[in-house]
């Protein structure tokens, strides 16, 4: 995620641009955002996500513009660089008196902004044309303390993604298997409350069996942190695929359930103590700045790539919207899992086994294939932490240490708690925060800077963000810090209630 430079790729349409950026957004946060809505209430919840889809789509243009302003001081560098190399050239040839008389001249035109120089060689300086990834922008636009905090919030994030994911794949298996045997069979969404200390097998608890499957899942996949992994085409496709089947099959289900008259859900307007979990699992949910460069960069055509990210953003909130509202009609409050998928596994909602067990199956396909492709992302980033120029590490450190280190916190995490709605809502109310307001309001303030200093005052980003005006930045950094300060609050509060 925060890495270089790296190769633009195939180029793709507007249109296939919306439909990745889609893929991108709807994902392992959707299926935990019916009970954030039931536990907050229908009309807050409707409220807040809309207002936090507002926020998350002006934040993506802050992103973009600053990608647009990066590509535009690389390019400058390389002139410069091309500029010097002919200088150097032409000095080695001898300096003629003439060149000794132009100096001062030469001087006076190096005080001038680069644009007035620079639009008769490349009147398109903005276009995106190079991947630059966030690390990267961080480096060109903050200083030191500003890429250690960068890093520091992509690192804290990552982590929290590898929690939830560590955690949803053994709670999955546990509520399937342990509901398919004995006198549990078919029961996950019947109602009933399960203890951690009910049996599960035999003399096997659900928490020993959640336990035992985590086991094997960090020593089937823990491994591949200690190598290079990255997601093929064909493996994205396949995901891709099952997660639409999963998505559209759960509507579908619920809204026939609803139209019979079975719907159990009498959901409240409004609970306050809810909103500390929506508002990150909200904010998990519509998390997309991080890989922008590597979405919007292939882009052919990106004239009207704000208002190809507004139709997207407009798309996501009404599939969210109609995903949660389905699901807080069709079941009782009480009787939501943390994982939607696990509503389906009663016989009562659906009585073709195959699809009972696809549902509940489906995060174990999806999260395994990108648990190996975050850990290694995560590992990237603490190496590119740490590093010094010039500097390599010792292989222990290497291949050991910095996997071990990426593996092992998660992991303990997961052992600890298989709060899954609590641990989105964490992740994306302190790390999300930080990735989806602060870092790209900061981008978007220090690149103007930046570019007005290199370029002059007078240049105009060609992807400039709609809300250009101060105002906006101050706003989502006010945001921003406010809703740290309210989570951690109303977290306090909560355990001193305890």
């Amino acid at each position: 995620m925060a890495g270089g430079i790296t190769d633009t790729g195939e180029l793709y349409s507007p249109y296939v641009g919306l439909v990745y950026m889609f893929n991108l957004i709807v994902g392992t946060g959707a299926l935990t955002m019916p009970k954030a809505f039931a536990t907050a209430g229908w009309l807050v919840s409707l409220v807040l996500l809309m207002f936090l889809g507002f926020m998350s789509y002006m934040t993506t243009t802050f992103v973009v513009e600053a990608m647009a302003a990066a590509n535009a001081q690389l390019r400058w560098k390389r002139m410069e660089k091309r500029k010097e190399d002919d200088e150097d050239e032409d000095s080695s040839s001898g300096v003629s008196d003439s060149d000794v008389l132009l100096q001062d001249g030469y001087d006076r035109a190096e005080t001038r902004p680069i644009l007035s120089v620079q639009r008769r060689g490349s009147p398109n300086i903005f276009e995106i044309t190079e991947r630059v990834e966030m690390g990267q922008m961080a480096s060109m636009f903050f200083n030191k303390v500003g890429v250690n905090l960068f890093y520091f919030c992509i690192i804290i994030y990552l982590y929290g993604d590898l929690a939830i994911y560590a955690a949803a794949v053994p709670v999955s298996l546990m509520q399937v298997t342990c509901s398919a045997t004995g006198n549990h069979s078919c029961s996950v969404g019947d109602g009933r409350k399960y203890n951690d200390t009910d049996k599960c097998w035999g003399p096997i608890r659900r928490i020993d069996a959640y336990r035992l499957y985590l086991a094997a899942f960090t020593l089937l996949l823990g491994p591949f942190t200690f190598f290079n992994v990255q997601k093929t085409k064909y493996l994205q496709i396949m995901t891709s695929l099952m997660r639409w089947i999963a998505f559209i099959l759960m509507i579908i289900l619920a809204l026939i359930r609803i139209s019979r008259g079975q719907a159990e859900g009498h959901p409240s307007m409004a609970q306050l103590s809810g909103i500390r979990n929506l508002f990150g699992v909200c904010v998990y949910s519509f998390m997309c700045q991080h890989s922008l460069p590597s979405l919007i960069t292939p882009i052919s055509k990106k004239k009207h790539v704000n208002k190809l990210v507004l139709l997207d953003y407009v798309l996501i909130l009404a599939f969210y919207s109609l995903l949660s509202f389905t699901a807080i009609y069709c079941f009782r409050n009480d009787t939501l899992m943390d994982m939607y998928t696990l509503n389906f596994t009663n016989c009562e909602i659906i009585n073709v086994a195959f699809i009972r067990y696809f549902l509940g199956l489906f995060p174990v396909f999806t999260i395994s294939t990108n648990f190996p492709i975050i850990a290694v992302t995560l590992r990237n980033n603490w190496k590119t932490l740490f590093h010094r120029e010039g500097g390599t590490y010792p292989w222990v450190v290497d291949r050991i240490v910095f996997p071990a280190i990426t593996l092992i916190p998660p992991v303990l995490v997961a052992f600890c708690t298989h709060d899954l709605e609590s641990l989105v809502g964490i992740t994306g109310a302190y790390a999300g925060n930080g990735i989806q307001y602060l870092i790209p309001a900061f981008l978007a303030y220090c690149s103007r800077k930046d570019t007005q200093l290199v370029f002059g005052s007078g240049t105009v980003n060609k992807h400039l963000s709609p809300f250009r005006h101060t105002f906006w930045i101050v706003f989502v950094l006010i945001w921003g810090f406010s809703c740290f300060v309210f989570v951690t609050a109303n977290i306090v509060l909560s355990e001193s209630k305890l």
